[in-house]
């Protein structure tokens, strides 16, 4: 029986990492303050990491705070850079 467990658990938690990933997505490209920053996003397990380019410290932080507000969103590992870093 806990074989059968397994493979549902997978597939629960990557229907709720791929809802995540849209919230995200959306959630950054609707905040006037991040907006046409280079952001990705990737989320393993409720574990949010966003990489890319935004344009100020203002901006980088915001992008945590509007991660962290995602349902299910466990953890934000902030790796954003500023456009003026080499």
């Amino acid at each position: 029986m806990a074989f059968l467990l397994v493979p549902m658990l997978v597939a629960q938690s990557t229907k709720t990492d791929d809802k995540i990933y849209n919230d995200v997505k959306a959630r950054l490209a609707d905040d006037p303050d991040v907006k046409g920053a280079a952001i990705e996003v990737t989320v393993k397990d409720g574990a949010v990491t966003l990489t890319g380019k935004v344009t100020d410290t203002f901006a980088r932080d915001k992008a945590t705070k509007v991660a962290k507000k995602v349902k299910n969103v466990k953890t934000v590992d902030n790796k954003l850079k500023l456009f003026s870093d080499n």
